[in-house]
C-alpha cells in the first residue's frame, strides 16, 4: 500500500484560533490540532470546540488533519473522543499509548462516537512500557484502524533519564525498534520533535538521522521547521530518476522473467520495485 506523505507533522494548539486558521496556508503534510499538552486545563473545553469547528469547516486542502485528544481517564478524554470522532478528522492521536489494548479501546470509543470510515488512529509512543511493547502496539492494526505511530523523545527521556544529546545515542536503539515494529505491521512511524526551533542546522541533522533510520517524517513545533523537514524527507531528484529507471526496467514486457539487472552500474533486484514505486508515488512523479 502506498501511504500519503507524512514528512512534516506540525503540532498546533487547539486553543489558538489564529494558529488553526494559519494552518490553511502552511506547507506541512500533516496538521496536528492539539488538545493535550499544548492546552492549559482552563482552556480544554474551548479548545475542543474550536478544533471541532475547524475540522468541520475544512479548507485545509490536501493537508492531513489529525487531532490529539487528552489521555485516557483524564477528565476530558470522553468528551474529546466523542466530539472529535463525530467531526471526522483524518485521524485521532492517542497520547501515551502503552499497550495494544489502549489502541483497541480507542478504536471502540471512536466507533461508538460515530467516526466515519476514513478516520484512523495514531499512537503516541512516550513511555518505557510503550517502548517495550512497541511491536504489540503496532500489531493492533490487525483489529483497529491504526495508521501511524509517533515518538515523543522528551517524554521518553524524562521517564528513562536518558539524555537528549546531539546524535541521540541513548535513543537510537529505541528509535530503530520502533521502525522495525512499524514496518512489520505496515504502519508509518514519525520521529519526534527537535526542541530548538531556531537551530535549523541541528534540526536538519536530526531529521537526516531519522530519515536514515527509516522514519517516514518528523513532528514539528514551529512553522519555521517545515521547509527543512519537507526537504529532508522528500525523495531527491536523483532518487526519483533512479526509481523511474527501476520501474521502467522491470515493467517492460520483455523483462517479466528478469529478477536481477544493472542500472547505471548498480545491481538492482525485483525486490527493489515496490520501494521504487513508493518513491515515485510520494514524490508525485509520473
Amino acid at each position: 500500500m502506498i501511504s500519503r506523505p507524512r514528512r512534516s507533522v506540525l503540532a498546533m494548539p487547539g486553543s489558538n484560533a489564529r494558529a488553526l486558521e494559519k494552518g490553511k496556508t502552511l506547507a506541512a503534510d500533516v496538521l496536528m490540532f492539539e488538545l493535550e499538552d499544548g492546552v492549559a486545563e482552563a482552556a480544554k473545553e474551548a479548545a475542543r470546540e474550536q478544533v471541532v469547528a475547524a475540522v468541520k469547516g475544512g479548507g485545509y486542502g490536501s493537508r492531513e488533519i489529525v487531532v490529539r485528544v487528552n489521555v485516557f481517564d483524564s477528565p476530558w478524554y470522553a468528551a474529546d473522543i466523542a466530539a472529535v470522532a463525530a467531526a471526522g478528522p483524518d485521524a485521532i492521536v492517542v497520547p501515551k499509548a502503552n499497550s495494544r489494548d489502549d489502541i483497541l479501546r480507542a478504536a471502540r470509543d471512536m466507533k461508538a462516537a460515530g467516526a466515519p470510515a476514513h478516520t484512523t488512529l495514531w499512537a503516541m509512543i512516550e513511555t518505557p512500557r510503550a517502548l517495550f511493547d512497541i511491536e504489540k502496539i503496532a500489531s493492533a492494526t490487525q483489529e483497529a484502524p491504526l495508521s501511524a505511530m509517533m515518538l515523543g523523545p522528551n517524554d521518553i527521556a524524562k521517564s528513562t533519564r536518558a539524555r537528549l544529546t546531539p546524535g541521540r545515542p541513548a535513543l537510537v536503539a529505541w528509535l530503530s525498534a520502533s521502525v522495525l515494529a512499524a514496518r512489520l505491521h505496515n504502519v508509518d512511524i514519525i520521529d519526534g520533535i527537535y526542541n530548538d526551533f531556531n537551530d535549523l542546522e541541528g534540526l536538519r541533522r536530526e531529521a537526516e538521522q531519522g530519515r536514515d533510520l527509516g522514519m517516514d517524517g518528523k513532528m514539528l513545533i514551529h512553522p519555521g521547521q517545515i521547509a527543512t523537514v519537507n526537504e529532508v524527507f522528500a525523495p531527491s531528484p536523483a532518487e526519483i530518476e533512479f526509481a523511474r529507471k527501476i520501474v521502467e526496467l522491470f515493467d517492460a514486457p520483455e523483462n517479466t522473467a528478469i529478477g536481477v539487472a544493472q542500472i547505471d552500474g548498480r545491481m538492482v533486484e525485483r525486490l527493489h520495485l515496490d520501494g521504487a514505486r513508493r518513491t515515485l508515488a510520494l514524490s508525485g512523479a509520473p
